[in-house]
């Protein structure tokens, strides 16, 4: 593999003053591209997929109980058969976007599972299609009520259920539709290359200077940012007018009144309590992140922060780097604290190279866990750079990571949580690490800088991503009325960046960081996502409160939560806790405690 040492390396890259950096074994899943393996799984998933549609194809009305389950199970086993080919491929390719053959091994991949995946389809449509009386007939059967909760899910979507062939000829075009947007702007961002101070540097790279202590290396980046991406800012625009319009279409025929409803039906939460959230925040704008901007631009001696020292480091941070070593022992002991379960889980992560850490070309930005199949394991995918920032990441995919663990015995149908719960473990996972290096730290002033750290965290996380939501809210909208040119989006960009944000960050009408909406996945392969983040910062942040009163078996409690997977709605998986995201006041609670931390902030 060209660029990059193989994902199944033992060992990883090292990087100066990091330690070796682990690189992932993908051996788990399969030995290599050419492993005999993978064309054995997608034959017998083939042969499986025909059967299984010869089977049952128009005969679900009539199938009793246990013969209803057999079906069940069986389609869940060929999903977890697909699954792990494609888990596979999507690893390989997360590793190295800029490799054509790793490319090319990938989409042959998604068109071989696509062309499969349709013999299944009729699967899912006609469990739609079955009435409320026949199904509660089947239910009766004990053992086939473990998959409720998957055919509860699945049906939420009958009242947007098209007809089969439209369902079929969807799901066929998907490939040469917008999966194929998707790839042309991973593979673009993937191959750009920014020049910084005469250094050719990857989005990675420099995205990760706008944290250096030089204000003159952030400025040059930013601009080199700017410039890399202004330049390919007709085809970044082409992909969102495309995916937006593409989405605006699907939603009018499904009949969805508003672009976030399929995202919020998908994430198993109710339209009202995602627009409670959205307004909870935006109202906390001058609480929140006016006031602690202001706060920062004050301690940096200037009236306004430029956008390329918002998330700068602070006059008295001392900015060392964080050897991985180190990272890994931070990380598990804060986790071992709370419960040993989730250390020892978390510790296989590293001990069995399940991790790629190392920022090199081609690879896929920012950081992931991917689950994969329940027959595996996940992996994490860093680009780690040795900031206290990359540390809270680790803690945020290894949360991600074993919760994925610990639900991976429900099922491939039922171990999938809604996005909004999903971010739950991984931001838990970051609160953790923090409190235990602030319990840890006893210096007054590096206690502050580890309270502003983690206010700026919590507010790229709860703000940001609301501005973020707000971007896309008003793109889709306007989008309505045909296609935006580049700069009418970068108006969109700052303005709701400008709402979010307050006077202490300087985004005057020119800026170049209008342009900085076209680095930005979530907007393309998952529309809408970024709320979830929002929700799982409130939602830890009010059960962190709940465990710092709790008796003992608060730990029990969480880890059931997260075993639950997606058996249970948010309603009945924060019952245990007293808490209810559908309560008004819910959000405010979760808000308050970043409101308080800024409040400690202003008395230091």
């Amino acid at each position: 593999m060209a660029g990059r040492r193989s994902p199944q390396a033992e060992a990883g890259a090292s990087a100066p003053d990091l330690g070796a950096l682990p690189n992932w074994n993908l051996g788990d899943l399969y030995a290599g591209p050419e492993a005999p393996e993978i064309q054995r799984d997608l034959e017998a998933a083939a042969t499986r997929s025909k059967t299984f549609r010869q089977a049952y194809e128009g005969k679900l009305t009539e199938l009793s109980g246990p013969a209803f389950l057999k079906a069940i199970e069986e389609y869940e086993a060929i999903q977890e058969l697909l699954g792990k080919v494609m888990s596979y491929a999507q690893l390989l390719y997360s590793g190295n976007m800029t490799d054509p053959k790793i490319a090319r091994f990938q989409q042959e991949i998604n068109e071989r599972a696509n062309d499969i995946s349709v013999e299944t389809l009729f699967f899912s449509l006609e469990i739609n299609k079955l009435d409320d009386a026949v199904l509660a007939k089947k239910l009766t059967h004990e053992p086939l009520r473990r998959y409720e909760p998957w055919l509860e899910a699945t049906r939420a979507f009958r009242p947007h259920q098209l007809s089969d062939d439209i369902e079929r000829l969807l799901h066929e075009k998907y490939i040469t539709g917008r999966a194929a947007w998707n790839r042309l702007f991973d593979e673009t961002v993937a191959e750009l290359r920014f020049d910084v101070d005469g250094q050719r540097m990857t989005s990675n790279e420099a995205l990760n200077l706008l944290t250096d202590r030089d204000p003159k290396k952030r400025q040059s980046a930013a601009a080199a940012i700017a410039k890399g991406f202004k330049e390919n800012q007709r085809l970044f625009a082409l992909i969102t007018n495309t995916l937006a319009k593409d989405k605006e279409i699907e939603d009018k025929w499904r009949d969805f009144s508003r672009p976030v409803s399929s995202r919020n039906l998908a994430n198993q939460v109710e339209d009202d309590v995602v627009d409670a959230l959205i307004d909870a925040v935006k109202q906390g704008y001058p609480r929140l992140s006016h006031r602690y901007y202001k706060l920062k631009a004050k301690w940096m001696g200037q009236k306004a922060l430029e956008y390329w020292d918002r998330n700068a480091p602070l006059p008295l941070d001392d900015d060392r780097l964080i050897a991985w070593p180190q990272a890994k022992d931070t990380v598990l002991n804060a986790y071992q604290a709370f419960s040993p379960e989730m250390a020892r889980i978390g510790r296989d992560f590293f001990d069995k190279n399940w991790i790629d850490a190392p920022a090199t070309p081609g690879k896929a930005p920012g950081a992931f866990a991917h689950p994969t199949v329940p027959s595996a394991h996940p992996y994490l995918l860093l680009n780690y750079h040795g900031r206290t920032r990359d540390v809270m990441t680790l803690a945020h995919e290894l949360g991600h990571g074993v919760h994925q663990v610990l639900a991976g015995p429900q099922g491939a149908l039922l171990s999938d949580t809604p996005l909004t719960l999903a971010e739950t473990a991984s931001i838990f996972g970051e609160m953790l690490t923090f409190q235990a290096l602030l319990k840890r730290e006893t210096d007054p002033a590096k206690r502050r800088l580890l309270l502003a750290g983690k206010v700026e965290d919590m507010l790229n996380t709860v703000v940001r991503q609301v501005a973020m939501h707000e971007f896309e809210r008003r793109l889709h909208e306007q989008r309505k009325q045909g296609e935006l040119l580049p700069e009418q989006i970068s108006t969109i960009w700052l303005e709701t960046q400008r709402e979010a944000l307050g006077s202490g960050i300087h985004l005057p009408e020119n800026s170049d960081y209008g342009i900085y909406w076209a680095y930005i996945p979530h907007f393309i392969h998952v529309p809408f996502y970024v709320y979830a983040y929002a929700f799982g910062d409130c939602l830890v942040n009010s059960l962190y409160a709940v465990y710092q009163n709790a008796d003992a078996g608060f730990a029990e409690k969480y880890l059931d939560m997260l075993k639950a997977g997606g058996t249970k709605r948010h309603k009945e998986l924060l019952a245990p806790f007293g808490l209810d995201a559908s309560d008004p006041t819910f959000w405010a609670k979760g808000l308050g405690v970043i409101e308080g931390f800024i409040d400690q902030l202003e008395q230091a």
